[in-house]
Order: structure tokens, then sequence, then C-alpha cells
């Protein structure tokens, strides 16, 4: 057993790009919780994510399995806020993502990740430098993956995905409202409606609601 506290390489193995990665093809329909002022269909170039291309070589959208996992992507920092407000949450929305064709994804949620060299710091670690530095070998693997299937970092039981935007993006759009109240972590205030269902189940008790609406969305990808 080697030392626990050593420190992660740099980046990925030199030779990255002649190991076979582990595929998962899927045709999962995805959350992503996103500011209601921009396009739920968004790959970002912002450099600041966990898997953003270091010098915008690529974008990058990010979703979860569920409404649950959106969530505490989006808000599971800092560690030790419990509250959200109703200001913050009414400038949040929620969208389906689902692709035209299957995606094919890096699993990095169990031994294809040691496989290729890496290990868990590469998908909870807080080195971003790092984990683009993977992005970016990944991104330019000759197997072209449509994007990368990871452990959630606040809930490892979920799965996030990572979605390169060569999977490309539709126009197409359509809306419905959810009802939203207090969202919380633990025994603090949650949502109500879908989001709070999934959160509750897994974090705590639903709590009180409110009538200020959040909107839900179908955006596919082509």
């Amino acid at each position: 057993m080697g030392p626990p506290n050593a420190a992660p390489p740099s980046g990925p193995p030199g030779d990255l790009h002649a190991r076979a990665l582990h595929l998962r093809t899927t045709d999962q329909t995805w959350v992503r919780l996103h500011r209601c002022r921009a396009p739920a269909k968004h790959f970002g170039k912002a450099r600041r994510h966990r898997f953003d291309a270091p010098n915008g070589e690529f974008g990058v959208l990010y979703a979860g399995q569920d409404e649950a996992c959106a969530f505490i992507e989006v808000f599971g920092d800092p560690l030790d806020v419990r509250i959200l407000s109703l200001r913050i949450l009414e400038q949040y929305c929620v969208a389906e993502v689902r692709a035209a064709r299957p995606l094919r994804l890096v699993d990095l949620t169990g031994p294809g990740l040691r496989q290729l060299g890496a290990d868990a710091r590469l998908i909870g670690g807080t080195d971003y430098e790092y984990s683009q530095r993977w992005a970016l070998g990944l991104w330019g693997h000759p197997d072209q993956p449509d994007g990368i299937l990871y452990r959630a970092r606040h809930d490892p039981s979920l799965r996030a995905v990572a979605v390169l935007d060569r999977a490309g993006a539709a126009s197409e759009r359509t809306e419905r409202r959810w009802g939203a109240c207090w969202i919380g972590m633990g025994s603090a205030w949650l949502t109500e409606g879908a989001i709070g269902a999934a959160f509750h189940r897994r974090h705590g008790p639903l709590a009180r609601p409110s009538r200020t609406p959040a909107w839900r969305s179908s955006v596919p990808l082509s």
C-alpha cells in the first residue's frame, strides 16, 4: 500500500493516447441546473470547472443523473453553507438534456480510473489545473469520446457527466413550471416539487413551501 498523502502527477501519463479508454455508451437523459439568463445548452469555456479545457480548446456542458445530483453539483460548495435564499434559487432553471444519439463517455466511476493511471483525486480533488490537463488529454484521445462520466464529489453514489462540445447541441426547447421554496442541506430548508423530492430522499425532510416558480426545460443534444 502506497503512502496515503503522495502527491498526484502533474497530469495524465505520456502514453495516455496509447491506452484503451473504458468507454460507456448511454442514451440516458441528464438533468442540468443552470442560470435562467443563460441557455441550457451551454458548452462553457470558463476554465474554472473540473473538466474545462485549460486554454479554451473545447467547451463542456455539465449535468447530473437526476435532480439531486444536479443540485449538489451546483450548490455543494462551500461545505459550511446549509441554506440558500429564494433570491439565489429563483435565478436557476432545470433542464433535461438528452442526446440524439448514444454518447460514448469515458467511465471514471470504476476500474477505468486506475486503468488510465489516475485515482479519486481526479474526480474529487480541488486541483482543477490537474483535472483540466486530464480533460485535454481525454479530449485528444484517438477514441474521440463524447464526454466524461464521473462520481459527484459531494455524493459519490451519484453520477455526473461532462459532455464535450463535439456532441453538438440542437436549438429546440420546451418548458414547464416547477414550484420551488427554500433549499438546504441536511436539516435545512429544501425544495418543493421534483428537485425537493429527489433531494429529500437522500438528504433530509421536506420543509416550508413557497409560491416562487422555477422552470424546467427539455433540451435535445445532437
